[in-house]
């Protein structure tokens, strides 16, 4: 009996140190962005396509920022931001779409890993220099006020 209880208490002990990963948000693949037509499509047909996003231009509705976030979670610690992607979507002030922009993070800094784009002019991506750079900065102290 001993045994069986001492064999149970090792699977439990090895089952809570497994790495559990958790993904957090939606971006839409590249099968989905392909259907989207730079200097065609419009908002309506954005949503369509790929649905609406979580996070829009907060200032002036220049885009729509889809985010997805990848952690990674290890026994009693705390869990840790694997990967974070960001998509962007801008639109021209008549609504139709100007940009299609997929970014990523590696090593803290924002990486462009494609972009569709009809105009020289990029909006809305310091807007994702910020969502992609609060990585690691926030930590439970600074949020309790300690």
């Amino acid at each position: 009996m001993a045994l069986r209880l001492a064999a149970f208490g090792l699977v439990l002990l090895i089952a809570a140190c497994a790495t559990i990963t958790r993904n957090h948000g939606y971006v839409p693949d590249e099968v989905e962005l392909a259907q989207i037509q730079v200097g065609k499509d419009n908002r309506e047909s954005v949503a369509e396509k790929v649905g609406r996003p979580s996070a829009q231009g907060l200032l002036n509705d220049v885009g729509w920022f889809y985010v997805q976030s990848r952690f990674e979670h290890y026994g009693p610690r705390e869990p840790k931001e694997v990967s974070r992607q960001v998509v962007v979507i801008n639109f021209t002030e008549a609504g139709t779409v100007s940009n299609i922009g997929r970014y990523g993070l590696e090593d803290g800094r924002v990486i462009e890993l494609s972009r569709r784009v009809t105009e020289t002019t990029i909006k809305g991506v310091s807007f994702i220099g910020q969502l992609l750079g609060n990585v690691g900065r926030i930590d439970a102290g600074s949020l309790l006020g300690g």
